[in-house]
Parts: C-alpha cells; structure tokens; sequence
C-alpha cells in the first residue's frame, strides 16, 4: 500500500503534467475545424480545448489558444474570413491547451484579457512543465466581471470562484446568447481536477448550478471538452449531468472513506459507480485520477 506521502506525490506529478500534453486531446481535420453556431459565433477545434470566437465585419474575438500549431491554423482561418487583427482574446482558464498557442495569438490581439489569478497559475504551471510551448500572459485582468461592446455584440466575462481552477472565466456573447465554460464542463467525459491549481470540486458544483440558473434551454453552451458522441456544445442541461459527475464521484470517495476503503482499491476502477460508458471515453486513468484528486481535496480539508 502506498503511504499518504506518496500518494501525494504520484497525485500531485500526474496533475501538474496533464495539462501540458497534447497527445492526451484528439486532433480534427482543419479543413472540419471551424464550425459556426449563431450570429458569426463559432468554434474551431483541432486540438486541446475548445477554441470559441465570433468573427464579423467589425469584431474577432478569440477564446482560448490550443496549442502553438493549431492556434495559427485558427488564427490564419478566421483572418482570411475578416481580413482583421484580434480585437480582443480570452482565457478560460490557465491550462496549457487552452494557453499554449497565446504566443501565437497575443501579437494580432488588441487586447488580452483572463481572470486576474490565470498569469500566476500560467506561470507556475509553465515552471513545472519542461517541455511546454513558450507563454504569453494576459496583461488586462479582472477579479469577478468584466465587459465590452464589440461591434454589434457585448461580450461578458465572469468569474464565480474556484471551480476547476482558481481562475476560470464564463464568456457570454449576450446577443447571440452564447456561452463558452471552459473546462467547467467535460461534456460526458472524466473531468481533471487541478487541486495545485485552486480548484474545488465544492465551487465547481456551485458554479453550475448558478450558471445553469441564470440562462435558458435557448442558450447554446460551449464546452472545453467533450466525448465526441456527445460533442463540444449543446444545452444548460449539460451542465447539471457535469454537476452530477462531480457529486457522484465526491459520493463515492465519502462513502469509501467510511468504510475504510484504501485509495488504491477506490481508484482501481474503470467508471464511476452508477455512470455510463460514455465517460469511460478520455486519457488514460481519468477516473482513478478524479478519484484520487477528490479524496486528497477530502483529506486535505480536515
């Protein structure tokens, strides 16, 4: 049996390295990458999580950056379809596929905004990496809310506390009614759990719960990630099955725990207790990996 010490340490290396590594991610054709939803707000996926933009005559937003490859792929793609530099880019969050490609992105960008956490947690994370893509930091920053009219759009941003980080930022195209969460939502898959970098599953469960309250079965969600029979958008009800992932799996950890049960026969699973086969679809040792993130978050907190 492993001691806690260890434990720790073999938890602490597998997460802090899960977000710098590309071939964790499927990759897309680009010629199938972009993909439009409503009112010039679209997604391009290749590799790593979700890129969101909107792209008209008079704005390019850009949300999120991929990785150096694919991020010059997308930025290419939606310059030849406005003839225009980056108006504004976005991060979600600080994890490397969704960071990775800012280098790329930042010198088209008029302006780079994130939460006011994601340049530190960039940074530490990126000190932790030895082979990550070279990083760019977001330089306007905001704590819980930020806004701006772009052209004939708003775009929101807010942030509701630690979730699956300490820093992830909801994007709302108000007139196209349109969100990007980010990593708060691995649409039927296992989730990662970044403890080392302020995430509370706790929060996270919140956070869904508050922005499924606040739109409506019209709001089209874009999610960080998704198993591909599922896909990377779709409706607020997604949110409430990522919330019940994550108390499903806080339930099973609680009730292991209860019953003396090590963490190395609660982890020695391949789903989660009660959940489909679908959220068997991810990298390797996604649920033993939440499960044992959740059981040291449990631990951690007594």
């Amino acid at each position: 049996m492993l001691s806690r010490r260890t434990f720790l340490r073999r938890t602490s290396a597998a997460l802090l390295a899960a977000p710098f590594l590309p071939s964790a991610f499927p990759f897309h054709r680009t010629d199938d990458a972009f993909r439009s939803l409503r009112r010039n707000v679209g997604i391009f996926q290749q590799r790593g999580g979700t890129i969101g933009w909107l792209a008209n005559d008079d704005a390019l937003v850009v949300i999120d950056t991929q990785f150096p490859e694919s991020a010059q792929q997308c930025w290419t793609g939606l310059h030849d379809r406005t003839g225009r530099d980056i108006d504004l880019l976005i991060n979600t969050h600080h994890h490397g596929d969704h960071t990775g490609g800012n280098a790329t992105m930042q010198p088209h960008a008029a302006r780079h905004v994130a939460q006011q956490n994601v340049p530190t947690l960039q940074r530490q994370a990126a000190e932790r990496s030895d082979d990550g893509p070279p990083q760019a930091y977001a330089d306007d920053l905001f704590d819980t809310e930020w806004s701006d009219d772009l052209g004939d759009e708003t775009v929101r941003l807010r942030h509701y506390g630690p979730a699956h980080t300490g820093g992830d930022a909801v994007i709302h195209f108000e007139r196209a009614d349109v969100v990007h969460m980010g990593d708060l939502v691995f649409n039927r898959m296992p989730c990662f759990i970044d403890l080392p970098g302020g995430a509370s599953t706790a929060g996270w469960i919140e956070t869904l719960e508050q922005v499924h309250a606040a739109y409506t079965d019209e709001t089209i969600f874009i999610h960080g990630h998704g198993n591909p029979e599922f896909g990377v958008t779709g409706s607020r009800a997604d949110l409430l099955v990522m919330r019940d992932f994550l108390t499903g799996l806080n339930e099973y950890v609680a009730e292991g725990r209860k019953a003396g049960t090590p963490i190395d026969e609660l982890a020695a699973v391949e789903r989660l207790p009660g959940f489909p086969d679908h959220h068997l679809a991810a990298w390797a040792d996604g649920i033993p990996n939440a499960i044992r993130a959740v059981y040291r978050e449990q631990t951690s907190a007594e």
